[in-house]
């Protein structure tokens, strides 16, 4: 299962997210003279009276801790700043503390705590904020359990309360779980009803129905059609990568099905770990056509 961000991005302590260290704060920057670069003159003090002390510098928001933990570089510092952000004390908007809960959620998502990461996705989905986005989470959190009836029915949540603009997105991603499953049917209707609500990335859906159509055994006329129109599209690239070789691979197209399934493996293990663990069936099934294919 891939994730959202990539059609428009969604990883201690769930259960007890609200509490942690405070955030850190800034240092004052000294005052200078105009003209001059040393300190400002202090002022002459009345006889014992006691010296003034510099106003604290303000600490760090809950949307600043949100930020870092989106521009964090390891699991560890993402569920660190996101921890913060969610222990202040004070009002939270719920939107803010939904995304902070997120990246506490991939955090557990890279690491592999799964069961942990599905707790999470459970509290955003409490919050009535970002839902389709949430049931996409935890789909994905419950499927690398192995729990595929889980994921499915937190994708055709996800289907039902999003947007009509993202609904072909989660068909198609219900389409996928159901492939990589081997239930063909499904997957068939699944994307059948992607591919027809599918705007922009329709060539795509329609490849990925197609590869699902072969697996199953049967005919699909015109793939040479549906690759040189996928190949030619955005949608082509990423995933894209992965239904072309595989329809490559059922039109008996070896070097392409080789060219375009090693560019799909080289980019997919090469970047985030979420997207990697995300992409864990992609992948293998990847390698297995890879290794199928006729020596040359």
């Amino acid at each position: 299962m891939r994730k959202a961000s990539e059609h428009g991005d969604s990883v201690d302590g769930a259960r007890s997210v609200r509490t942690g260290s405070r955030g850190r704060r800034t240092k004052s920057t000294a005052t200078t003279v105009a003209g001059g670069g040393g300190e400002a003159p202090r002022e002459k003090r009345a006889g014992n009276a006691p010296r003034r002390r510099a106003p604290a510098a303000a600490a760090l928001t809950p949307e600043e801790m949100l930020r870092r933990a989106l521009g964090a570089e390891t699991p560890r510092s993402r569920a660190l700043w996101a921890r913060r952000g969610l222990s202040l004390r004070g009002p939270l908007d719920r939107t803010t503390q939904a995304m902070l809960l997120r990246q506490l959620y991939l955090a557990y998502f890279e690491t592999r705590r799964f069961e942990r990461a599905a707790e999470v996705a459970d509290q955003v989905l409490s919050l009535g904020v970002l839902r389709d986005v949430a049931h996409q989470d935890a789909a994905r959190a419950r499927q690398a359990l192995g729990d595929i009836d889980g994921a499915v029915g937190h994708l055709r949540l996800a289907a039902r309360t999003g947007p009509a603009s993202r609904r072909a997105f989660h068909l198609w991603t219900l389409g996928s779980v159901y492939h990589l499953a081997r239930r063909y049917d499904e997957a068939i209707g699944a994307l059948t009803r992607a591919a027809r609500w599918g705007t922009r990335d329709k060539p795509l859906y329609q490849g990925h129905l197609a590869v699902v159509q072969c697996e199953s055994g049967e005919t699909v006329e015109g793939l040479g059609a549906l690759i040189d129109r996928l190949s030619e599209v955005p949608a082509g690239q990423g995933y894209g990568r992965f239904v072309l070789g595989q329809m490559a691979y059922f039109d008996r197209r070896w070097g392409e099905a080789k060219k375009y399934l090693e560019a799909f493996v080289q980019r997919s293990t090469s970047g985030r770990v979420a997207v990697a663990i995300a992409l864990g069936g992609e992948i293998e099934a990847a390698r297995r056509t890879l290794a199928s294919l006729p020596e040359r």
